[in-house]
């Protein structure tokens, strides 16, 4: 059995062989997509995340026992590991217990105390430290042999200076007190900022935190992110305030023992300097870290989350697609897509430099639209997108034509534009015709063309460039695998940067499967995947199941393994059909008795994944797309007035709230408070990235740039709630984020106004250019682990 299984098993509320099987299945070079869909009977049927968060947790214990060996090490070359210490280090559970056990013998620069040992004074540190002597007695005569001028200690008050200076160092060090002093600066102890001298009296975005505080246990990802960023700006001071007379007290409680000894005011006082000068600041920075790490998971889950729900938005398909991407100065790009996303034709329109300009536009426009036949249009959401859809619209009107016309996010054209993967693809186009394209796939296929951008600039994060950027990366990097893994990838159209995320395959073999087709010609079947250089069977085993292949053989373009194909072909002849036969007809697969085909190798919850994909193969996970409507009347922030019921859908979902696309540049923010009309904790409960809600309008800020907007308010006031859930993502695509960044500040628990968070890459500032905004979790706050078994059934 593996050696963290037993452990890992008691922390996540698992039996141990699960753990074991899991840990071996990846050791074995099994990914977590293959793991979960593949070996649920090996696993006992954990899933993605449990699966994750076994390795995630296996990867931090194995850095423990490393650090943990290093320390020993290091502890043992300088002959003082007591075989109490070693028993006392290799029983520690957290990092945080072997640095404190470490402290004492860790490389250090030249201290008070280590000046005060070099003249000798460590003795006199005992005599305090033991608190042998009674009052009254002579305290000057134990103390004067200690007096040397040539070792620098000039008198009494110098020697006891030494001392203390060795008991305060004494006590920072110890592992016990600082155990007991981080628990209660942890438990007491307050998140503190306050703006800067040189900016008090000017405005600025982050008002809202002048002379705010808050405990540190109930500190939440978002608001600890945005006072850190205020910090980096130099708009606020933010400080930890610790209790210190309370751990002073706990601190004097348990060292100086002996009040009534000789040197007890001496020892004391030593006790306070330690915590004042050496553990306190030392405690202060570790809480800071912790603070920061746990606003950084907080916020880096919620990005995940987001992003998985934006990458799973329903596709449009296989229909042909103009594309446009605005522009007021440098006009509109068009790319007309057929329905396999290949470029038929490009254009640049100018429709609002003069009527003239206008005319000839829409002549061009309606030209492309007779010839090509478009079955949707597609309209980024950038700088003049509502001028382009009216145009577009008016066009349209002209011609008798009815086409739906669906706003598509921009987040990040401009990044995939000027991109290497832009330039292989479309080497001979210009580079703003390329984001023209870009937007069209977007609707055709979200998921195929945002994989080829950073995740990091598709817009729905907060602080992602504020996070720990190593976790951030991932984080996210997991997300896009599973999403990949978890709709298929057909082999003969998916780009390279679509087939590197499925299970097994990699950036450099995706390249040599795209290459192989290229020279060698589509692939008939899945076993003609061996033929390509480098893919081996152990790869094979991995990648096959979520690779695509439509051919002669039935399965090979569904989702059932070809481990199991000769299960599937004895299920039909036992129903007397060819196996084409019975691939898709439900009502043979119901005349199935799965008991007949249970095994050693084959268990209920494989048979059930099988039958499932028999009865609808390569059934897409992402829903059906349905094409969003909003009012044709609004285009700015200034047409929207208090109290009007609005369509909008959800381009982002924070801790404090979700922000709402109502079509007029800027998102609004329905505050959880204000997302039902019963009491929700965590809006990520209640709305997905790509949701389509209704909303009335609490309050319109033109100056700030800040839409408040409210669910509840909508529902209270009879307007009607769009009937059952949405498929995730709506119709635009991936909502409404642009490159711009956002705008608003952080809002204060509880309160409303509307804030674009984090900071985007991208040109323009049109709408405030402000970063700060939500992230994390109120209700993650204070917790280190959201523990994803807690509802697992053994």
């Amino acid at each position: 059995m593996h050696a963290y299984a037993a452990e890992l098993s008691q922390e996540l509320g698992l039996r141990p062989e699960q753990v074991d099987r899991t840990l071996a299945l990846n050791a074995d070079g099994a990914t977590v997509p293959f793991i979960a869909r593949y070996r649920k009977e090996v696993t006992g049927g954990l899933d993605e995340v449990q699966i994750q968060t076994i390795l995630d947790r296996a990867g931090e214990r194995a850095e423990l026992d490393s650090r943990r060996e290093t320390i020993l090490r290091s502890v043992e070359e300088q002959g003082k590991l007591t075989p109490e210490l070693a028993k006392a280090l290799k029983a520690a559970k957290t990092r945080t217990e072997l640095e404190d056990l470490y402290l004492p013998y860790r490389p250090k620069r030249r201290t008070r105390a280590a000046i005060a040992r070099e003249r000798g004074l460590e003795p006199l540190a005992d005599l305090l430290w033991k608190q042998d002597g009674r009052r009254g007695e002579d305290a000057d005569a134990k103390v004067r042999p200690f007096v040397n001028a040539e070792k620098e200690v000039p008198d009494l008050a110098a020697a006891l200076a030494g001392a203390r200076d060795i008991c305060a160092e004494r006590v920072s060090e110890d592992a016990g007190l600082r155990r007991e002093s981080r628990e209660v600066c942890a438990k007491r102890g307050t998140l503190r900022s306050d703006v800067v001298p040189a900016k008090k009296g000017e405005p600025t975005k982050f008002e809202n935190y002048y002379g705010h505080e808050e405990p540190l246990s109930q500190a939440p990802s978002h608001r600890v992110l945005a006072l850190l960023r205020g910090e980096e700006e130099g708009v606020l001071k933010v400080r930890l305030n610790m209790p210190d007379d309370e751990v002073k007290a706990l601190l004097a409680g348990r060292v100086v023992t002996k009040p009534q000894s000789l040197f007890a005011s001496e020892l004391r006082a030593a006790v306070e300097d330690g915590w004042e000068r050496l553990m306190g600041p030392s405690l202060e920075s570790e809480l800071r870290a912790e603070l920061k790490e746990r606003a950084d998971k907080g916020a880096i889950g919620v990005f995940g989350e987001n992003l998985r729900h934006l990458l799973l938005t329903a596709p449009a398909g296989a229909r042909a697609v103009l594309a446009l991407d605005p522009g007021l100065r440098t006009g509109i790009k068009l790319a007309m897509l057929d329905n396999t996303g290949s470029v038929a034709e490009t254009l640049t329109l100018y429709s609002e430099r003069s009527a003239d300009e206008r005319v000839r536009a829409a002549k061009l426009l309606s030209a492309v639209v007779q010839k090509h036949k478009p079955e949707l249009i597609a309209v980024g959401n950038g700088t003049g997108s509502r001028e382009a859809e009216t145009f577009v619209r008016d066009t349209l009107k002209a011609l008798g034509v009815q086409v739906p016309v669906v706003s598509v996010s921009e987040q990040g054209a401009s990044i995939y534009s000027a991109s290497e993967v832009a330039r292989d693809e479309f080497p001979e186009m210009d580079v703003s015709l390329r984001g023209a394209v870009s937007i069209g796939r977007r609707l055709q296929d979200p998921l195929a063309e945002l994989v080829k951008i950073d995740p990091k600039s598709i817009g729905v994060g907060q602080y992602q460039h504020d996070v720990d950027q190593g976790l951030l990366k991932k984080k996210l990097g997991e997300v896009v695998d599973s999403c990949v893994n978890a709709v298929g990838v057909d082999v003969n159209t998916a780009s390279p940067q679509l087939l590197e995320h499925v299970s097994g395959v990699g950036p450099s073999l995706a390249k040599k499967l795209v290459a192989h087709r290229a020279s060698k010609g589509r692939f008939t079947t899945r076993r003609e995947l061996l033929k390509v250089s480098g893919l081996g069977p152990k790869t094979f085993e991995q990648a096959a199941g979520f690779l695509r292949v439509r051919g002669p053989e039935p399965l090979d373009a569904s989702a059932v393994h070809p481990e199991r194909y000769a299960v599937v072909e004895r299920m039909a002849k036992d129903l007397g059909v060819e196996v084409g036969a019975l691939v898709g007809n439900a009502s043979l697969v119901r005349k199935i008795d799965p008991k007949k085909y249970l095994g050693p190798d084959l268990g209920e919850l494989t048979l059930k994944d099988i039958l499932a994909e028999l009865e609808k193969p390569s059934r897409d996970p992402r829903g059906d797309f349905s094409a969003p409507t909003m009012r044709d009347d609004l285009r700015t922030l200034e047409d929207v007035k208090e109290g009007m019921v609005l369509q909008g859908v959800v381009t982002n979902v924070t801790a404090f709230g979700a922000f709402v696309d109502v079509g007029v540049h800027q998102d609004g923010l329905v505050h959880v408070s204000q997302i039902s009309t019963k009491f929700v904790k965590d809006p990520s409960e209640v709305v997905k990235v790509g949701d389509r809600l209704t909303v009335r309008v609490l309050s319109v800020d033109l100056q700030r740039k800040r839409l408040a907007l409210s669910v509840r308010a909508a529902q209270e006031g009879g307007a009607a709630q769009p009937s059952g859930r949405p498929s995730v993502g709506g119709a635009s695509g991936a909502g409404r984020m642009t490159d711009r960044g956002g705008a608003g500040a952080p809002p204060r628990p509880g309160g409303g106004g509307s804030a674009r968070p984090g900071g985007q890459q991208g040109s323009g500032s049109s709408s405030g250019g402000q970063r700060p905004g939500g992230g994390g979790g109120d209700k993650k706050g204070p917790e280190p682990f959201n523990n994803p078994f807690a509802k697992l059934k053994r």
